[in-house]
């Protein structure tokens, strides 16, 4: 029997994907896992839904994802580590007290822009403890109190109590769930409402993580806090 004879005949079927195929696929699934999250928030949200909004059959899903909550991780692991990489940073430019609460005001509410009208359901389950996202809140919290912690005490500042510290960043993350639950789902706060909210933010971060200094040369700032109306009026 000749060597041809003995080759196996061509297996039938798909070809094999290439990495960035799998990759392009992987993505696309979970882009289609953040649409469909946005519009129904992790309860709604299916498989059946997930597919059709991608695209794809059914067993090429459960080629990459075995259920519905697995890209929605994938979502959220990409959203906990744009929200602690980018405080991370935002403090590692700064040495100033001032600037550094500003600064971490300002890398929360860009990632908070980044979400788009997705923000509005991740807020919406922060407090859920049935909904991964708690699980995710959690761990974004520590990392960046972590972060807080260890670049208060390179700069030599007191560093801050974990009470002080935590009330700082529920009242900021209070303050975004406000108004991103004030909007329709689908839309996003308008510019006015964030830059009044980034104001309190400051405020209360300066007033909690500060010390006397801080808060007085915020005072000289403008728009930070109102102006004494001379008048008393």
């Amino acid at each position: 029997m000749s060597a041809s004879n003995l080759e196996q005949p061509a297996r039938r079927g798909r070809p094999p994907q290439t990495q960035e195929q799998a990759e392009q696929v992987r993505a696309r699934i979970v882009r289609a896992t953040a649409e469909v999250f946005t519009r129904n928030g992790s309860r709604g949200s299916s498989v059946a839904q997930i597919i059709d909004e991608a695209g794809l059959s059914r067993p090429t899903f459960y080629r990459y994802f075995a259920n519905a909550t697995e890209p929605l991780n994938a979502v959220l692991d990409v959203s906990n580590a744009a929200l602690v990489g980018g405080i991370g940073a935002a403090l590692e430019a700064s040495g100033e007290g001032v600037d550094l609460g500003i600064r971490l005001i300002d890398a929360y509410l860009g990632w908070a822009r980044g979400h788009g009208p997705m923000l509005r359901p991740l807020f919406a389950e922060l407090y859920d403890p049935g909904s991964p996202v708690s699980a995710y809140r959690n761990t974004a919290l520590d990392g960046i109190r972590a972060i807080v912690r260890t670049k208060f005490a390179e700069l030599g500042r007191p560093v801050p109590a974990l009470l002080d510290l935590d009330a700082a960043l529920h009242v900021c993350e209070y303050v975004v769930y406000r108004i991103s639950g004030a909007v329709e789902p689908g839309r996003e706060p308008d510019p006015d409402t964030v830059a009044a909210a980034r104001l309190t933010m400051i405020r209360v971060v300066l007033a909690t993580l500060g010390n006397t200094d801080d808060v007085h040369y915020a005072m000289s700032l403008p728009g930070i806090f109102p102006a004494t109306d001379p008048a008393g009026d």
